[in-house]
């Protein structure tokens, strides 16, 4: 019974033993190979060539938390949209009309945030020829 299971599973058994041996040659490698140099500034963080400035705990705007729902509405959107494309002709016409009223309840709900100005990224300019009182 054993022999049966290896014999049907041996390249998987291969592919994770490889593996493995990949990953701790790697390591190690790198525990040979590695700088150990030591320094002040050794230990600072780094980041793509930029050396970090102030708090790393910074107040982002909302607007950036609005970007991101909508990010992700749409994205569920995509996602239903898809799988309804994918069964279109067994959902007939009935899934049609569900994923057109889907699609419409989007669109209402993308116009009040447009006409509320949560789109809106820049701020309110004033008219040019308002006189000073």
């Amino acid at each position: 019974m054993f022999s049966g299971v290896i014999a049907e599973h041996w390249a998987f058994s291969v592919y994770v033993l490889a593996a493995f041996a990949i990953c701790f040659t790697m390591i190690g490698l790198a525990s040979l190979l590695g700088g150990r140099a030591k320094g002040r500034s050794k230990n600072k963080p780094f980041e793509s060539g930029v050396d970090s400035v102030g708090n790393a705990r910074l107040r982002f705007s909302a607007k950036f938390y609005l970007v991101a729902m909508f990010f992700v509405i749409f994205d569920v959107e995509a996602l239903y949209l898809f799988a309804w494309s994918v069964s279109v002709r067994e959902s007939g016409w009935v899934g049609f009309i569900e994923a057109t009223i889907f699609i419409v309840l989007l669109l209402v709900g993308l116009l009040y945030l447009w006409r509320i100005g949560s789109l809106d990224w820049s701020p309110k300019k004033k008219p040019l020829n308002q006189s000073q009182d």
